[in-house]
């Protein structure tokens, strides 16, 4: 097919990268890389979206031996995880950062898909 102004091709036109499906923080490579060391040697981290809380979606996160068939590997920073193939929508474009705070610490995510968060920011919506 030709386009009309240009003559070109839809073919022939320039493809966007597309961004990463996830990328890490420094502190997240770091904090994973010292769990893959230790108490989850062996292991992968990987990372799904399920239906929950108020706002209607919510991270999870286990610990696996290994890929499964609906897993995309991604790989930051020398370090893997895996990522469930259904979450992949949600997740294009996110950071996983680990934030330590005076009373807890945690992976906390940057999601450009967001639309919002409930009021108590354990879920949230696209």
């Amino acid at each position: 097919m030709t386009h009309p102004s240009t003559g070109a091709t839809a073919s022939s036109r320039p493809m966007r990268a597309l961004p990463p499906l996830m990328s890490l923080s420094d502190r997240a490579a770091d904090r994973l890389r010292t769990l893959y060391e230790t108490a989850h040697a062996g292991q992968l981290l990987r990372v799904a979206v399920s239906t929950k809380g108020c706002s209607g979606h919510g991270y999870d996160m286990s610990f696996v031996e290994a890929a499964g068939p609906g897993d995309e590997v991604v790989t930051d920073k020398g370090v893997t995880l895996l990522v469930d193939r259904k979450a992949t929508l949600f997740l294009i474009g996110t950071t996983m950062d680990y934030e330590v705070r005076q009373l807890e610490s945690g992976f906390t995510f940057v999601n450009p898909n967001e639309k919002g968060r409930c009021g108590c920011g354990e879920s949230f919506h696209v």
